[in-house]
């Protein structure tokens, strides 16, 4: 108990708010500070990502053009979920697919997936020790469809600058089903600018397509916002189960580290985008590349859950100081 303090949230803890007006509205956060200079936003009603991350006061995130929107403004069709795709530090793709639309097997399947666009039926935060934890559990079902539940679990360090999430999928019908899930983690200014050290200690890096391996050489290499810049995307390798990517902007003395085991989370995107008031770069952990659920099959490395089979991920963000 400190005795120089009338309530915890002098120094740290959780608030629930809801946004008013706009396509956000009547939204549901949970404002996360942990008192030693980390600064969470997680939004229940979209399965618990987290649209806003800031350290030290200095926003670390992309935010799209879109900005908050509700479930309600999400389109399945085509590249339609772009139209609600706030972005933020972290949009969870999938589950029934993840990147290009497609048809796989009578399915048409759009941009991304859905579970990003679901809003959660239970949420609630609780603190654990030197631990600030929200739990948000999203369902995605349909009447004689594939039923899949989210168990996310976000834990924020109170002594040190990090924080886990914790997700376990299951799922809940009676057939086995192809699942994908994709962490779209997205770096945005003044984290992100042209002097931003991108590091990936990966074994093997491809481009995407010929516009992406042609300029394989640059792969790390941040530049300034260009009109009309086309993405690129990279895949990247990892020599064993310790996989991590990381940005650090000299001119803040800040940056990022996210880990993850590459034995369950196999698939390493980097997304460039260099577009003016679209610059953003992504470091994306997935169990697949985003190519689409019929490539993961064409390919051999599509995932399945078993009907009641349950998989855990877990990835871990690390601030981090200049020396």
């Amino acid at each position: 108990m400190n005795k120089y303090i009338g309530h915890e949230t002098q120094v740290y803890g959780v608030e629930e708010h809801r946004l008013i007006g706009g396509k956000g509205d009547g939204q549901r956060l949970y404002e996360i500070h942990n008192g030693v200079g980390l600064d969470l936003t997680v939004s229940p009603d979209r399965a618990g990502d987290i649209t806003r991350l800031r350290y030290k006061g200095i926003n670390m995130n992309f935010m799209s053009a879109a900005g908050y929107a509700r479930p309600a403004y999400y389109d399945h069709v085509g590249a339609g979920f772009l139209k609600a795709f706030t972005a933020g530090f972290l949009t969870t793709c999938g589950f029934e697919n993840v990147g290009s639309p497609n048809g796989d097997q009578g399915d048409e399947l759009g941009l991304h997936g859905s579970i990003c666009m679901q809003p959660a039926e239970q949420s609630y935060w609780t603190e654990e020790g030197d631990m600030l934890c929200v739990r948000v559990v999203t369902t995605q079902g349909t009447l004689f469809g594939r039923k899949f539940k989210l168990d996310r679990t976000i834990a924020v360090s109170t002594k040190e600058n990090v924080f886990e999430i914790r997700d376990t999928i299951t799922n809940t019908g009676d057939t086995t089903e192809p699942y994908e899930v994709l962490y779209h983690m997205n770096m945005g200014y003044p984290l992100l600018d042209e002097d931003s050290v991108v590091t990936i200690p990966s074994a093997k890096v491809v481009g995407r397509d010929d516009h992406a391996a042609n300029d394989i050489a640059n792969w790390m290499n941040m530049e300034k916002p260009q009109d009309g810049y086309q993405e690129k995307c990279y895949y990247h390798t990892f020599a064993d189960e310790n996989g991590s990517a990381s940005i650090f902007q000299p001119k803040l003395g800040m940056g990022l580290t996210i880990t993850f085991d590459t034995r369950d989370l196999d698939c390493f995107c980097e997304w460039k985008s260099m577009r003016t008031r679209d610059y953003a770069l992504g470091l994306e952990c997935g169990n697949c590349t985003p190519d689409g659920r019929d490539i993961m099959r064409e390919k051999g490395i599509l995932k399945f859950l078993a009907a009641g089979e349950s998989k855990t991920y877990t990835v871990r963000v690390t601030m981090n100081d200049a020396e």
